[in-house]
């Protein structure tokens, strides 16, 4: 499962074309599209996907590209009946993503919008809305690709899910969405060669979190906090905690990896991070320069005691809380790491999702576990399954 190590370096133009040429079709087809997958099949998507969009993006009427929403991550029945409601009436289509095609939240998903999607346009037009990407040669979505002429694309069998983001898993959703899927590879082609082997220790900060990271672990600091500043950088915790989770907690071993949302979790969980249990380490994400302003305007009455920041743009203000929560964290007993991306962008993005995974496989090798299985994600399936069946 190294597949993922030179992958970067190793898209072609002509792989690119063939992503970004199927994501045009769709974007002409469709006002919706669906994006099917649990784990590392979706998420490193909408990490992206939601860094980069507009927040109220899926508000907007005068759309260039489809909005982009995502099935087959849970088995809410109220969730899939809203997404039904939601569909009519729309133009869809689906991005059907799964190595078997039989693991339960996405076929059953799968299933359900298949059938709604030919019920609406009849099966000929849904052949031409729908794709799959999958393994290269079996599986049940494999063979069902083969059989209704859906395009498709391989997850390379030697790439796991949660290391799949830089595949047409990742690259498909994020074209569709209407983002530079060149500039995402190009930012992790050079993260590649900045953290290579070549890369001397006091140079290569893969290298270097790892060691910290773990010599952390090694003194009792048994947690990790992944914390930003940022309401954008939500999805690409939430693809942290599932590529580090997966790849770490094995053998009774591994730091546990959690997430803020600061300032609003200082509110709440900040109170614990200052005073609780010192277990814990936090690595701060931090984005230097946003890509908007927003000035604070002066008022007559200064009720609210502001005035004393009119000009100053709230971005300051963000970046003084991301400044001082470190600090007070820290006199807290809390060790700090800090991450910092110079702007939002697809390039930068592209940086950090191949630094983490890099890390991250080191980390594991440190660990002494293998980072790139999960045989535990395997007994809830082996009871649910039996509970199904009785």
């Amino acid at each position: 499962f190294l597949g993922w190590l030179g992958l970067p370096s190793s898209i072609t133009d002509a792989d690119l074309k063939e992503i970004e040429e199927t994501a045009a079709s769709l974007r002409s087809k469709c006002e919706v599209v669906i994006v099917v997958g649990i784990g590392g099949s979706y998420l490193g998507a909408r990490a992206v996907i939601d860094a980069l969009n507009n927040a109220f993006d899926w508000l907007q009427h005068d759309r260039k590209n489809p909005v982009v929403v995502y099935a087959g991550n849970n088995i809410g029945e109220d969730y899939l009946y809203e997404l039904m409601t939601y569909l009519k009436g729309k133009s869809f289509g689906i991005i059907n993503i799964s190595k078997s095609g039989t693991t339960t939240e996405p076929a059953l998903a799968f299933r359900i919008l298949k059938g709604e999607l030919e019920k609406v346009v009849g099966k000929e037009e849904a052949k031409h809305r729908i794709v799959a990407i999958t393994d290269a040669a079996r599986g049940a979505l494999h063979t069902l690709a083969k059989q209704e002429g859906y395009k498709m694309f391989v997850i390379p069998d030697n790439v796991g899910g949660r290391f799949s983001v830089l595949t047409p898993v990742g690259l498909l959703p994020i074209a569709v969405a209407g983002f530079n899927i060149r500039q995402l590879v190009e930012g992790a082609a050079y993260m590649e060669e900045n953290t290579s082997p070549e890369v001397t220790f006091d140079k290569n900060i893969a290298e270097q979190y790892a060691v910290v990271r773990n010599e952390l672990y090694k003194k009792g600091k048994k947690i990790e906090i992944l914390a930003n500043f940022n309401p954008k950088l939500h999805y690409v915790a939430e693809w942290w905690k599932q590529l580090y989770g997966e790849s770490e907690g094995k053998e009774h071993k591994g730091i546990f990896n959690a997430s803020v949302y600061f300032t609003a979790d200082l509110h709440s969980r900040g109170q614990w991070i200052q005073e609780g249990e010192r277990s814990i380490f936090e690595t701060v994400l931090s984005i230097e320069q946003p890509n908007h302003t927003v000035e604070v305007p002066a008022d007559a009455d200064d009720l609210d005691g502001l005035n004393y920041l009119k000009g100053k743009n709230v971005d300051f203000v963000n970046q003084m809380a991301a400044l001082g929560t470190p600090l007070a964290h820290v006199d807290g007993g809390v060790p700090n790491l800090k991450l910092e991306m110079p702007q939002l962008n697809e390039f930068y993005l592209g940086q950090f999702i191949y630094f983490f995974e890099k890390e991250c496989g080191i980390s594991g090798y440190l660990l002494r576990v293998n980072p790139f299985d999960q045989p535990g994600v395997e007994a809830y399936k082996t009871h649910m399954f039996s509970l199904l069946h009785t």
